[in-house]
């Protein structure tokens, strides 16, 4: 499995491109803008993009996915309870004073413990709700894709429509730290850093 991390749009969004070194078949993670770069990346290394991945569905996350799933024709995923909210005329109204395009309506729903596999890939799902009611974090020993859930020293915020710091505690408790140690964290956004580990922030992390 190859990972790229690319730092894209006004809001510093940590983007992957993860592909199957054998196969070529790849994902990309919260394409929160820059679409033309990433697909220039995305065309230099010849990759065939399958998914557009949501970890969860703020504008700054997903901005992105209407043109690259024009021009690569990839099916946009994201969780059922994420759709769910997100298509809720209230919330996005309420997100629009973001000023950046909502994603179009998923082509796949996933759930707790689901695969999406590419290739030799295969990344686990695993539902993370209280940054969002959807947000989920993606593993796949020894990485995990953990969105606005878990940062590097730092958590997702709580305070937008949807948000619970109960439910987002409770998530990283329950579903992440009990990760092998050695896990590698790769966040939504690069606030603290741009990688850890599980480990490292379990000991370290200011608000764990």
């Amino acid at each position: 499995m190859r990972i790229q991390q690319v730092t894209v749009g006004s809001m510093g969004v940590c983007c992957y491109i993860v592909s199957c070194e054998k196969t070529k078949k790849a994902a990309v993670i919260d394409p929160g803008g820059d679409e033309a770069r990433l697909l220039s990346l995305i065309k230099e290394d010849g990759l065939d993009l399958q998914y557009i991945i949501a970890t969860h569905s703020h504008p700054d996350h997903v901005c992105g996915n209407e043109k690259i799933k024009q021009e690569t024709g990839a099916a946009i995923i994201m969780h059922t309870a994420e759709g769910d909210f997100f298509a809720k005329p209230d919330v996005q109204n309420y997100f629009s004073m973001l000023g950046l395009p909502h994603s179009p309506t998923p082509d796949q729903l996933v759930n707790e413990g689901d695969n999406i596999s590419f290739g030799e890939v295969s990344l686990q799902v695993i539902h993370t709700p209280g940054h969002t009611p959807g947000g989920m974090c993606l593993y796949s020993e020894p990485h995990c894709f953990t969105g606005d859930t878990l940062f590097v020293n730092g958590i997702g915020r709580t305070d937008f429509p949807g948000g619970s710091f109960d439910e987002l505690m409770e998530s990283i408790r329950t579903k992440l730290l009990t990760l092998p140690a050695e896990t590698v964290v790769w966040p939504g956004h690069g606030y603290g850093g741009s990688q850890s580990t599980i480990g490292t922030e379990a000991k370290g992390n200011m608000y764990l």
